[in-house]
């Protein structure tokens, strides 16, 4: 995930492609929702359930506000260069730490899945939820990097990076709302 986060974040920057910027912030987002999943888990091992579920609110909260920040920046971002006509170059780096995010979060979503089933931790399972979500948002970015190269079209970066808005404000409020997360997780 730290590879996949600064590989796209530096392949995004350096074509100016929104898309993939927008890939690697979600990935280090990703990554510090997993740095506190183990906090919460060691929280509950150290203080009992009931102080663990006040960390997991917490912690999901934050994570949820990154998600909406990281959607409005993205939407933004995406309208300025549309209303401006700017776009960006191909990026062969981007493109194949999509791909292989595809079938490398399925297998860690799986992983999650199977081991919060037997220990019983709906964080976890939360957690493998992101990672599916992940495999979704790598599709849009493999797709939206295959179509500029196929077109050349300057405007599908911007197209691309709108469609992973979806993805960020969808994760944002399973995080945000323990309603959502309670439905997810069960």
């Amino acid at each position: 995930m730290a590879v996949e986060a600064i590989v796209a974040i530096m392949a995004g920057i350096a074509a100016g492609s929104l898309v993939l910027i927008a890939f690697g912030l979600d990935s280090v987002i990703e990554l510090a929702s997993a740095g506190v999943l183990m906090w919460r888990l060691s929280v509950e091992l150290q203080h009992g359930e009931k102080f663990s579920e006040s960390a997991e609110r917490i912690a999901s909260r934050i994570g949820g506000g990154l998600l909406f920040l990281l959607a409005a920046y993205v939407t933004v971002s995406a309208m300025w260069r549309l209303w401006n006509g700017t776009g960006e170059e191909y990026s062969w780096p981007g493109f194949i730490v999509a791909l292989v995010a595809i079938p490398a979060m399925r297998y860690l979503a799986r992983r999650k899945l199977d081991i919060a089933e037997k220990i019983g931790s709906r964080a976890l399972r939360a957690d493998a939820v992101e990672a599916i979500t992940c495999g979704w948002l790598s599709f849009v970015v493999v797709a939206s990097l295959a179509a500029q190269w196929l077109t050349g079209a300057w405007w599908i970066d911007s197209i691309g990076a709108l469609a992973i808005v979806w993805f960020l404000i969808k994760e944002g409020r399973e995080a945000w709302s323990e309603e959502d997360c309670g439905a997810c997780c069960s």
